[in-house]
Parts: structure tokens; C-alpha cells; sequence
């Protein structure tokens, strides 16, 4: 039986474990949706023992798919949406609330508090961040102060807080640590310094007690026990956040080099390498991780509703039953454009507008407007949205991308990314493993293991690529975009 590695890809609405040779091509893989938890509109919850008990199946699964012996496995990655937080108690191992996700808003009042109080600044300055309930230290302080006597429980050490990959690693592994990318995320660690900031901790109401130990994103993190379906002894050698795990899946680890993820949301991240950038166009500074899996800067624009929009056209709207099916739903359509513009703000805006308060809405109905005009104008939303990230970027760098890297769930829409490149009027490259987040966690775990030994080899890896090359007029590119910014600025502020 030949060596393979193990990815864990925890998503926002489903989760997926991957098996990969030693040339990084996929063995096996099993993928599980999960409960969408919406206890108050704008509020978002996952159940993380529902998320745990499915990734434990999937292990299983996956292996049993590829026909492999555990004993054969030479390392684990995890990789995780990121900001998405769990409080568990320090000695059972169970959560004291649901798991609140990244797309949350519900501390968003807390976020406006600090706004008020003028700590933008000083926030930004050693976080990378902008002041906002997307990140994840205000939503463990919510759950302190909403769940009988947790606080003073988290005072003592009793409890433990972190992201989703902290979580995974502590059923796995029975360690509590996290690294770089994720702490990166949580407006209480100082991405200079590289260390929990005692002030930001105590500005959010966060005890340091209950905050993980924090390494490279490369590292001895810790060796499975007590698992149904993996032996004991096998080492977890890679964590990283989901972004940059697609950052390093393709091979972006000098600076320079961008890519863009269509999943749930789209997040664009430009390497920047040592250098700490401070945005003036809306984007986070954010950690990555280098070609032998250091840590290194990037400049990260962030879109909460890409793939979800599809979501839920499919779940709530009920256009379609699976979300392949939009392609062939708007070909049909005879004229190439209309006015109609779907703004999907469901969870305000991120990068670059930043809005907590703007709100999802469809613009340019007629009565000629059907399911079909509607998905595909959800679909122009996305290349839209990835639009504003990358001309946002251009502008904080200097410097303009000759073609983008796409990746992700969603880029297997040929529509979507020929739109993108139109939009862009840029080429857009798809690769032949699209779901490079995973691939990122295994190639990183797989060099920590001793499989490859630094970026130049995970290159040699690399399989063909799709390029999507623009073809839109420019006036007809020029009407869009215009029609776009007139619907981004009547979303804004809606909510109060």
C-alpha cells in the first residue's frame, strides 16, 4: 500500500476529507453537508459536535472509498472556515453554545461601540483588521456574556475558545493550539508581534486563559487517539485557514502572486511577503504562509455572499434543485443583457465597502423578469464582487495583476468565470484541482512530513490548467459596472 496524506476541509456549509497521493493527486474523498443554524435574522450558528461526528465519519469514509490502510497515512492537514469560533469546556470537551459563524452579525453593536470609542486605529495597526462583527473576538465575548457563568468559568481556565481548527485538532488530538493564519483573524492577536496582544484581549473582554497556544502554520501539532476510524500515533502536521490554504494550494507563496476563491464567499489574497501593509482601499492585512510553510503578509479582500447567493436561490427560492442546474437555467436567455442587478448583501458588505448595515436586494424587475434573469444576475454578483477586491488591490499595491487565479466550488460554472474574465477584462486560470484549499493543507502537512520538500517541488505537481479569455465590448463592460455601483449604493445602510 503506497503512503498518502490526509486533508480535513471544514467549510462553512459542509465538510470534506481528502486523500492524496505522494504526486498530490486526489486517492479518495467524502463530503457532508451540515445544519444551518438562523436563531434571529442576520444571526448564524453551526453545531460543532454535528461538525465534528461528520468529519469522524468522513475520515472513514474517505479511506474506505480509496481502499486504504490508515496505517499508510503519513500526515493530517486541517484547513477551516475561519472566524467561525467554539467555547467548550476545558475538561469535557463540550461546547457551552453553538459554534457562531463568520457571516454572523450579531455583534455588531459591540463592533460600532469600539467604532465610537475611537480604537479603529490603534486596532488596525496591530491587527491588520477593520473593526468588525466578521471577525471572531467579539463573538467569543458575546458567548461570556450570554451563557450563565461563563465568563467567570473562561476567567479560570476552564473553558477553551477557539476557531474551527482548534476545535478539530482538540477531538483529534486532545492538544489545544492553533496558527498564525487563524489567530490572524480574531482582532486579539498582533500580527507583528506575533503573539495575543494583552490589550486588544482586554479592550474585547477576552480572558487570555482561554485562548490556544499559537505556532507556525507548519508544525508538530499533535498525534490522533482514540478515534473510530483512524489509528492512534498518526501526526496532525499542517493547520491553516481555508484562505490561505488556497493561497499555498496554488502555489502562490512568493510576492506578487493573487488568487480568488469562489466558495460560500470569495476572498482574494495578494502575497506581499515580509512586507506589513496597511490598506487604504478597504482590504485586511492578513498572515499567509511561504514556499517552506514560514509565515509570511498578505493583502486579503473579502466578499461574505458568493456561493451562498446560489445557495440560496436553490433552498430558499427554490429556482433550481442543484446548483449545477443555473447554467443550463440562463442559457436560454435570449438577449445577453437587462438592467437586472442582485446585490447579495445578506450579511452587509465586506471588502472594500465595509457595511455591516447594507442588505441583499434585486434591482431593474420587469415584468418579463423571471428565475432564470434573476440566477443570472446572482451569478454576475459574484464576478462583481471580485471585481471591486481586484481593482481595490491594484490600487494598494501599484501593481496590476496580468491574469487571475480562480479556484473553488463555484469556478466549475463556465458562465461565472467567463463573466469574471469579461468583467475583469483580464484572462482568469482555472485549475485542474479546483479545490486547492485542501490541496493547500496536504501539500503544507505533506512537506512538514518529509514527502516534498518546499514549494518548487508542489510546482512540478501541478496539472493543466482552464483559461477563460475576455471577450465583452468595452461599452457594453462600462454599462454593467456603472449599473452595478448604482445598485451597491442603494444597499448601503439599510439595516438600523
Amino acid at each position: 500500500m503506497s503512503d498518502f496524506v490526509l486533508s480535513i476541509d471544514q467549510g462553512t456549509t459542509g465538510s470534506r476529507v481528502f486523500c492524496f497521493d505522494t504526486s498530490g493527486n486526489v486517492i479518495s474523498s467524502a463530503y457532508r453537508e451540515f445544519t444551518q443554524h438562523f436563531p434571529k435574522p442576520g444571526w448564524v450558528e453551526h453545531d460543532a459536535e454535528e461538525i465534528w461526528s461528520g468529519v469522524e465519519d468522513l475520515l472513514g469514509e474517505a479511506l474506505q472509498k480509496g481502499k486504504l490502510d490508515a496505517k499508510n497515512c503519513q500526515a493530517i492537514g486541517i484547513t477551516n472556515q475561519r472566524e467561525t469560533v467554539v467555547v467548550w469546556d476545558r475538561s469535557t470537551g463540550k461546547p457551552i453554545h453553538n459554534a457562531i459563524v463568520w457571516q454572523c452579525r450579531r455583534t455588531s453593536s459591540i463592533c460600532q461601540g469600539l467604532k465610537e470609542k475611537g480604537y479603529e486605529a490603534n486596532i488596525r495597526k496591530k491587527t491588520g483588521l477593520v473593526i468588525d462583527a466578521y471577525f471572531s473576538g467579539t463573538k467569543i465575548a458575546w458567548i461570556l456574556d450570554h451563557v450563565d457563568g461563563a465568563r467567570a468559568r473562561a476567567e479560570k481556565g476552564e473553558l477553551c475558545a477557539g476557531t474551527i481548527d482548534s476545535w478539530l485538532l482538540f477531538k483529534l488530538t486532545g492538544e489545544f493550539k492553533t496558527e498564525y493564519t487563524n489567530a490572524s483573524r480574531t482582532l486579539l492577536y498582533n500580527i507583528e508581534d506575533k503573539k495575543w496582544d494583552d490589550d486588544l484581549c482586554r479592550l474585547i473582554e477576552v480572558p487570555k486563559a482561554m485562548l490556544p497556544e499559537v505556532h507556525p502554520s507548519r508544525a508538530d501539532f499533535g498525534k490522533t487517539r482514540g478515534l473510530k476510524s483512524l489509528p492512534d500515533g498518526i501526526p496532525v502536521c499542517a493547520m491553516l485557514g481555508d484562505q490561505q490554504a488556497a493561497l499555498f494550494g496554488q502555489v502562490c507563496v512568493n510576492p506578487g502572486e493573487a488568487k480568488n476563491t469562489y466558495g460560500t464567499g470569495c476572498f482574494l489574497l495578494f502575497n506581499t511577503g515580509d512586507q506589513f501593509l496597511i490598506s487604504k482601499q478597504g482590504l485586511l492585512t492578513t498572515l499567509a504562509v511561504d514556499g517552506k510553510g514560514g509565515v509570511c503578509y498578505a493583502l486579503e479582500g473579502a466578499v461574505f455572499i458568493a456561493g451562498a447567493v446560489v445557495q440560496w436561490l436553490r433552498d430558499y427560492a427554490r429556482f433550481f434543485a442543484k446548483a449545477p442546474e443555473t447554467e443550463g437555467l440562463i442559457e436560454n436567455i435570449k438577449d445577453e443583457e437587462d438592467d437586472v442587478v442582485f446585490v447579495p448583501a445578506f450579511s452587509g458588505l465586506g471588502a472594500p465597502h465595509w457595511d455591516m448595515n447594507a442588505r441583499g436586494a434585486i434591482f431593474g424587475l420587469t415584468r418579463d423578469t423571471d428565475p432564470a434573469r434573476i440566477t443570472r444576475a446572482a451569478l454576475k454578483s459574484i464576478a462583481f464582487q471580485s471585481y471591486d477586491l481586484v481593482r481595490a488591490m491594484e490600487k494598494d499595491t501599484g501593481q496590476e495583476l496580468p491574469f487571475l487565479r480562480a479556484d473553488g466550488g463555484a469556478t466549475a460554472n463556465n458562465y461565472l468565470m467567463q463573466f469574471q474574465a469579461d468583467i475583469l477584462n483580464k484572462p482568469v486560470e482555472r485549475p485542474a484541482n479546483a479545490d486547492t484549499t485542501a490541496l493547500g493543507s496536504a501539500y503544507l502537512a505533506g512537506i512538514h512530513a518529509g514527502i516534498w520538500k518546499d514549494a518548487s517541488d508542489l510546482l512540478k505537481l501541478m496539472g493543466d490548467k482552464t483559461v477563460y479569455k475576455p471577450s465583452m465590448p468595452a461599452d457594453r463592460r462600462d454599462r454593467e459596472i456603472r449599473y452595478w455601483n448604482k445598485a451597491i449604493s442603494r444597499v448601503k445602510d439599510w439595516a438600523e
